[in-house]
């Protein structure tokens, strides 16, 4: 029995949980905001707190813990020289959590993860607009009929998509000599092997 057991399986090993709370925290300091499954997002939030706490020291050992567990350097001195001095008066609640509803493919829970004050922050700024402010404040399609947010979306896709088109027509015009050798020959081989076989 799993009385008083602690945290989460995920479904792997414990180096498997490891390493995608790794990635996830790697992601999470380089973007600012992820979107992941409820589970994963509660979790990395621990992890994601502790590293920031070891950031905040900004010491020699400490920048050696964090290193033990995102290995990227440059996501490593963005952490202590960028995104640790936003935290110095702030004892702990770095991250948030914001639930986003059932994922369409298997309804398991999404959740976005960000960091607190990301979307004030230059560097981030990019990756918030488009990330969980965006995606939680946007309608939900209800029924059959769509937003007119996602008909503005399909109407700016729709000269992409002719573009596109009328690009992959010309290569198509030029390939057409080829394709008919390459007929030729599929035919010739094939004779070849009819006549063999009688």
């Amino acid at each position: 029995m799993r009385h008083g057991k602690r945290g989460r399986k995920l479904g792997r090993t414990a180096s498997h949980k490891r390493a995608t709370m790794n990635n996830l925290a790697t992601s999470l300091f380089m973007h600012g905001i992820i979107r992941t499954t409820k589970p994963k997002a509660k979790e990395l939030r621990g992890v994601a707190e502790r590293l920031i706490t070891f950031a905040k020291r900004g010491d020699l050992h400490a920048r050696r813990q964090v290193l033990r567990r995102i290995r990227n350097k440059v996501v490593v001195a963005k952490l202590f020289d960028e995104i640790a001095p936003t935290f110095v008066d702030r004892q702990g609640g770095y991250t948030r959590v914001l639930s986003l509803g059932p994922r369409r493919g298997d309804a398991t829970e999404v959740c976005v993860i960000e960091l607190v004050g990301s979307e004030l922050r230059s560097d981030f700024a990019d990756t918030v607009s488009s990330g969980a402010s965006a995606a939680a404040a946007a309608p939900v399609e209800v029924g059959e009929g769509t937003t007119e947010e996602a008909a503005q979306e399909n109407a700016d896709e729709a000269p992409k998509v002719e573009a596109r088109a009328e690009a992959d027509e010309e290569p198509e015009a030029e390939e057409a000599p080829e394709s008919e050798e390459s007929d030729s020959d599929d035919s010739d081989a094939e004779e070849a092997s009819e006549e063999k076989k009688t």
